[in-house]
C-alpha cells in the first residue's frame, strides 16, 4: 500500500531538493501546510503569497478586534521574526493570473514568480444572490480583514443595523453591531434559527436567547432589495412582505463558498471549489488545494465535499505537509465535530446530528429548567451506537467523545460515563444526575452513576452556591 502511494504523489510532487514551494493564502490551511513541511525539509524553498494581510493570524477573532478586547497584533499567533528564522517567506501582494503551462504567477505589483510546486489556499468569499443593492456602502460580508476595516468606518456613526441569514457568521455580526450599542434587525428566512442545521429545540433555545439580548429576531423574514440614500450609501432595506426598516449598515451573513475565481475558466477542474483527491492534489501535476476552497471528489467516510471550519483547514494543511515531504499519508479527518458561540451560550457539535433523521436512529434530548443549556444524542435504535451529538450550555470533552464515536459506544455506556464527558471550568454545576434520570424515564432503564460522581463539590458542601 505504501508503494502505492509513494507512486501516485510522484506523480504531483517533484523531489529536487531545489524546488520552490508556493503557497497562496496565509490562512490557517496555508500557514499550517508551510509549518509543517518546513519541519520536515529543510532545502526546500517556501514562499508564502497573500494580499489580505502581511502576517497569518487568527481568522476568527476578527469578532473580538471590532468589539474591543484585542488589537490586531494580539491575533498573530507567531512573532514577527519567526518567519524569517524558519526561512518562510512571505510576500505581501496579490496574485492576478496564474500560467500553469509555465508555472508562473503575475502579482498585482507587475512581478513574476516561479514555482515548482504550487499549493492553493484561497479561502472563502461571502454569497451574494444579487438583491438590488448589494453593492452599495455599507452592504457587506464578514470574512478578510479588509471586511474588518470596512464594518469599522461603516457603522461609526449608524443608527441602526440589519444582519441577513442567520447562520455562524450572522450572530457574530449582531454581537459586534451590540457592543457597540447599535440596534440590530436580523432576518432569518427559516422558521426557527438556524433550523436548516439545528433540531427545532436547540433552534428554539438559541432563537430565545437571541431576543433576550434585545436583537430584533425576524424569523420567516426575506430580503427583498436595499435602499440607497441617493450617494451611493445604503439607508434602509425592504423585506419580501413589504416592510420598509431604515438602516446605515446592512450585513449579509448568507453563507460562503470556495474562493475560485482566480482558477475560473482555466484547465484546473473545478465544481463548487477546486477539485481534489484524498492527497489534495488536483488534476495539474504539482498543482495542490486546501483549506476552504477544496472540494473532494471522494469525501471521506461521513463527511461532506467541502469543509469550511477552522480546525479542517488545520487538519488539510498538515496532511498536505506529510504529501509534499515524501511521506504519503491520506486525508483521514475522523469523525465531525465543530464548536461556536451564540452570544453567552457556548455551542458543541460531534459526529452527525442533522435537523430531521429517521428509524433506526433515535433521540435523546435533555434540556435544564433554565432554557440555556441542553444535550442531545442521537442513536442507533438497534445496535444503541451513538451517532452524533449536540450540547448548548456545557463543554465536553472532545476526546471523549472522538474515541466514542470512533469505538462505537452505545448510548447506555456515554449515559454510565457522563462525569467523564464533562469540561466545564471548577465549581460549575453538574447536571449528570438529571440526565440520567430523563433518560431512564424515557427509556425505561436503571442506568446509575459510579457513587464518586454523585458528590458535591466541597463549596456547596460547606453551603456556597456554584456558578450555574
Amino acid at each position: 500500500m505504501k508503494m502505492k502511494e509513494e507512486k501516485l504523489i510522484g506523480e504531483f510532487c517533484i523531489r529536487s531538493k531545489a524546488r520552490h514551494v508556493v503557497i497562496i493564502g496565509n490562512g490557517i490551511a496555508g500557514i499550517t501546510c508551510a509549518r509543517h513541511l518546513r519541519k520536515r525539509d529543510s532545502s526546500s524553498r517556501i514562499t508564502i503569497v497573500s494580499g489580505e494581510t502581511e502576517h497569518f493570524f487568527s481568522r476568527t477573532a476578527l469578532m473580538y478586534i471590532y468589539m474591543g478586547h484585542m488589537k490586531y497584533a494580539h491575533t498573530k499567533p507567531y512573532e514577527d521574526w519567526f518567519w524569517e528564522k524558519n526561512r518562510l517567506s512571505l510576500l505581501h501582494d496579490w496574485v492576478t493570473l496564474i500560467d500553469f503551462e509555465k508555472k508562473e504567477l503575475q502579482l498585482k505589483g507587475q512581478e513574476l514568480l516561479k514555482y515548482d510546486i504550487l499549493v492553493l489556499a484561497l479561502g472563502s468569499k461571502p454569497n451574494l444572490f444579487g438583491w438590488p443593492g448589494q453593492e452599495l456602502k455599507g452592504v457587506q460580508g464578514l470574512y478578510s480583514y479588509q471586511d474588518l476595516q470596512n464594518m469599522e468606518a461603516s457603522t461609526t456613526a449608524c443608527e441602526r443595523a440589519v444582519v441577513v441569514g442567520g447562520g455562524l457568521i450572522g450572530i457574530e455580526m449582531a454581537e459586534m453591531l451590540l457592543s457597540r450599542h447599535i440596534p440590530v434587525t436580523f432576518l432569518v428566512r427559516e422558521q426557527e434559527f438556524w433550523d436548516n442545521v439545528l433540531p427545532v429545540e436547540e433552534a428554539q433555545l438559541v432563537g430565545r436567547h437571541i431576543r433576550e439580548h434585545h436583537i430584533d429576531l425576524r424569523l420567516g423574514e426575506e430580503l427583498d432589495k436595499i435602499q440607497d440614500d441617493g450617494n451611493g450609501n445604503v439607508n434602509a432595506i425592504v423585506t419580501k412582505a413589504g416592510e420598509e426598516i431604515p438602516c446605515q449598515f446592512v450585513g449579509l451573513t448568507v453563507g460562503v463558498s470556495p474562493n475560485i475565481s482566480l482558477v475560473r475558466d482555466t484547465q484546473l477542474e473545478i465544481n463548487k471549489g477546486i477539485l481534489v483527491n484524498e492527497h489534495f492534489a488536483t488534476n495539474i501535476p504539482n498543482v495542490f488545494a486546501i483549506g476552504d476552497c477544496a472540494e473532494y471528489r471522494t469525501p471521506p467516510p461521513l463527511r461532506r465535499s467541502i469543509e469550511q471550519v477552522w480546525y479542517t483547514g488545520r487538519m488539510h494543511g498538515e496532511t498536505l505537509a506529510h504529501n509534499l515531504a515524501h511521506e504519503p499519508v491520506p486525508y483521514q479527518p475522523g469523525p465531525w465535530f465543530n464548536s461556536a458561540k451564540f452570544l453567552d451560550i457556548e455551542y458543541q457539535t460531534y459526529g452527525l446530528v442533522t435537523n430531521k433523521w429517521e428509524e433506526p436512529l433515535i433521540s435523546f434530548y435533555w434540556e435544564h429548567p433554565d432554557g440555556k443549556k441542553c444535550l442531545r444524542l442521537l442513536f442507533d435504535k438497534n445496535t444503541r451506537q451513538v451517532q452524533g451529538v449536540n450540547a448548548f450550555g456545557i463543554r465536553l470533552r472532545h476526546d471523549f467523545f472522538d474515541k466514542a464515536l470512533q469505538n462505537n459506544i452505545t448510548v447506555e455506556q456515554v449515559m454510565e460515563q457522563l462525569h467523564k464527558t464533562n469540561f466545564d471550568p471548577e465549581f460549575y454545576d453538574r447536571h449528570y444526575e438529571e440526565i440520567l434520570q430523563a433518560f431512564n424515564a424515557k427509556f425505561g432503564t436503571s442506568l446509575r452513576l459510579p457513587v464518586k460522581s454523585k458528590k458535591k463539590s466541597l463549596l456547596a458542601l460547606l453551603g456556597f452556591k456554584t456558578h450555574r
